[in-house]
């Protein structure tokens, strides 16, 4: 777990070395995840490090066991005015080791994730650590949807990661850099040319629908 803790802190650091420097304009643009723009992903990366299990449990029995309605009172909750100041609140989060009663590979899935829902309307760039995604990809496909995983998205598929050592599956193949296939299997767009193959298309088609 240390060693997932340590990618994780690593992870948060690089998006606020990304963010620093963001103008003001750009908060407001729309994240990859539907609903929320740059700014509000950012609050939610800050929720998600400061939740506890039983904190977690609370708030979403609160919330009437609803994911997305505790999601958006944690970002709301952590929504400064200032971007800026959400920003601070997140680099004195950063180092946190608190987390919601979830396997640890989902505290990759969040950083990685989240990151490029930020990273790529922005077109900022990001060299992740492959092995690392593969965790997470991994963990995405024995998850099923109703709990923000991928596993009917991966369903009857072999992805293959051209960047690290990762073939899951079997169907037709999807051949693509790891991360772009960690984005597809959770409902994230990708580039046209990133994700290749005969099951490339249904892939697509699954995120879409």
């Amino acid at each position: 777990m240390s060693e997932i803790w340590s990618v994780v802190h690593a992870e948060r650091r690089a998006l606020i070395r990304d963010l620093e420097d963001l103008p003001a304009q750009q908060w407001a643009t729309p994240s990859l995840c539907p609903g929320w723009d740059v700014h509000d992903v950012l609050a939610h990366l800050v929720d998600d490090a400061r939740t506890t299990r039983l904190g977690f449990l609370g708030r979403l029995a609160a919330s009437g066991f609803d994911f997305d309605r505790c999601n958006d009172r944690g970002i709301a909750r952590e929504r400064r005015a200032d971007p800026g100041g959400t920003l601070a609140a997140f680099r004195a989060v950063s180092g946190r080791t608190t987390s919601a009663p979830a396997p640890r590979a989902a505290r990759l899935v969040e950083v990685f994730v989240h990151g490029e829902d930020i990273r790529r309307p922005l077109s900022v760039r990001r060299a992740c650590p492959a092995a690392h995604v593969a965790e997470a990809l991994r963990y995405q496909l024995r998850t099923g949807g109703r709990l923000g995983g991928g596993r009917e998205r991966g369903a009857g598929l072999r992805l293959v990661a051209t960047d690290a050592d990762l073939a899951v599956g079997t169907g037709p193949e999807v051949h693509g850099p790891v991360l772009a296939l960690l984005l597809a299997v959770s409902g994230r767009p990708v580039g046209s040319d990133e994700l290749t193959g005969p099951g490339a298309a249904v892939l697509a088609r699954r995120r879409t629908g």
